[in-house]
């Protein structure tokens, strides 16, 4: 199915694995966008772990999307679904009593498409595990446009994860339109060869390595090196 017309650019940011670093990246990434004057704004639309504040239920990761935006979306678009339980969304769905609908994610995206120029969504865990039990990342993907971002965690076993992460965005019929390394472990001494390693099996761009933790240059996105086809808006 071909994605809805809007004025805006869509992405979807996955990871090799949960807690990888996805929100770490976005963040990153709306700061180099905003950089380029483009109206950047994030969203993630399904968000497992939760607190209760001011009487609504808040992620973190995505209370940092909205601070990353501009302009700066009301909460209920960026996560239309807000789980309290920090586990997988299904199990924090049904434990909440709450049907994740694909129709109330795209409202919401379209809300967002609507006041900006790139709208970036932040996915949940890794690229096949599902958002609800009958929605795969793949679908949400597909249906704002099908480009993708991976967020690599640097570290042991990161080369088989990219891999396998590419080659099933591929097969799912979707586009990886560059990855992100993420130095999750500050002592993983072998980051420039599996950086190496990763250029070469990866079939996109690196649009560049984060540091551990989030200095000034993450928060710029200093850190990132976009490709032109970023800030060419259809």
């Amino acid at each position: 199915m071909s994605p809805p017309a809007t004025a805006a650019r869509s992405v979807l940011v996955t990871g090799t694995d949960t807690g990888i670093g996805k929100t770490h990246a976005s963040v990153a990434l709306l700061h180099a966008l905003r950089g380029r004057g483009l109206r950047a704004v994030g969203m993630k639309p399904v968000a497992s772990g939760c607190d209760w504040i001011d009487g609504h239920w808040r992620n973190e990761d995505a209370l940092a999307l909205q601070a990353a935006s501009d302009p700066r979306p009301g909460y209920a678009d960026i996560n239309p679904f807000a789980l309290p339980e920090p586990t997988a969304p299904v199990l924090a769905a049904r434990e909440a009593g709450i049907g994740v609908e694909l129709g109330a994610i795209l409202d919401a995206h379209a809300r967002l498409a609507a006041m900006a120029d790139f709208v970036l969504v932040e996915g949940a865990g890794g690229w096949d595990a599902p958002l609800a039990t009958d929605i795969e990342h793949h679908t949400l993907a597909q249906r704002i446009g099908g480009g993708v971002v991976l967020v690599v965690g640097l570290k042991l076993g990161c080369l088989s994860h990219a891999r396998l992460s590419a080659r099933a965005i591929a097969a799912d019929g979707c586009r990886l339109l560059g990855w992100i390394g993420n130095r999750i472990d500050p002592d993983f001494a072998r980051v420039d060869d599996y950086l190496a390693l990763l250029e070469a099996a990866l079939p996109a761009p690196r649009l560049g390595v984060l540091p551990f933790a989030g200095d000034a240059a993450t928060q710029t996105g200093e850190a990132l090196a976009l490709d032109p086809m970023w800030t060419d808006v259809p």
